[in-house]
């Protein structure tokens, strides 16, 4: 716990070289943990957050499985005991199929990663022709049973993207799509123009990026803005007689009115 492998921990001294433990940790799962030092067992009451004495476990290093945690509430105990799971097996996932498609949208010049998973079964034959329209041509599609099987639990999905901002990774969306397989039927359509109609089936998809600011420009220019105000007085005043008493009321740029003067006639 204070180990050189533990530097990015909460486990760190004070100005005065003390080290403060637990802070955070309600009395009730602190109790739960000092019985554990005696006895070797954490038995959890009910009514106590399993979740809360998960992360507790996590914080002082004591290890949380079924040999170690005993509770009535199977579900919840189930469940962090699935997301353990999860995590190790999506971390398998992610170095052997993940990041090799990540790297070959990279090495594309790409800023971003669709992926669509489909089962090892599924067999995607489009007419080169009359592609589908919706741009799955840019799609990186991995053939995994497993992994589909993996994305079909939300629960997982929610591992998954957790573990993937842990790795930097950006704008992180995980679900479950449409993905075209196989044509369907033609359609002739009037003046002899043909439409495709493509067979759907619903697969999970992860789409990311690994840049922090997505489609935004790092650099403003501003004599690339052009001003309204000017232009719009001059299209005004141009387009006839004005009716008598009329004033014409050009519109300011946001950037005019904060960085430059008032254009004439405009009250303060």
């Amino acid at each position: 716990m204070f180990g050189r492998a533990r530097q990015h921990s909460f486990t760190r001294p004070n100005a005065k070289g003390e080290y403060e433990i637990a802070e955070g940790i309600g009395a009730s799962i602190f109790r739960v943990i000092l019985d554990y030092y005696r006895v070797g067992v954490l038995h959890c009451p009910e009514g106590l957050s399993l979740a809360e004495l998960r992360e507790a476990c996590d914080y002082l290093c004591i290890n949380f499985d079924y040999s170690t945690v005993r509770c009535r509430d199977l579900r919840a105990l189930l469940h962090e005991l699935s997301n353990d799971g999860a995590r190790r097996q999506f971390e398998a996932f992610l170095e052997e199929l993940l990041v090799p498609a990540m790297v070959a949208s990279a090495q594309e010049g790409e800023r971003e990663c669709h992926i669509v998973v489909l089962t090892d079964d599924d067999n995607v034959d489009w007419d080169h022709d009359n592609p589908p329209p919706m741009g799955e041509e840019h799609s990186q599609i991995l053939y995994s049973t497993k992994l589909y099987r993996f994305f079909k639990f939300i629960e997982n999905r929610d591992v998954a993207k957790a573990l993937l901002k842990e790795r930097g990774l950006k704008n992180i969306r995980i679900g479950i799509e449409g993905y075209p397989t196989c044509k369907e039927k033609v359609k002739r359509r009037p003046g002899g123009k043909s439409e495709v109609i493509y067979s759907y089936v619903q697969r999970p998809f992860i789409q990311l990026s690994w840049e922090k600011e997505e489609g935004k420009s790092r650099h403003v220019d501003f004599q690339c803005v052009r001003s309204r105000s000017v232009p719009n007085l001059i299209a005004v005043m141009g387009e006839g007689p004005m009716r008598a008493g009329a004033t014409p009321t050009p519109q300011v740029d946001e950037l005019d009115r904060l960085n430059g003067p008032a254009p004439p006639g405009l009250d303060q």
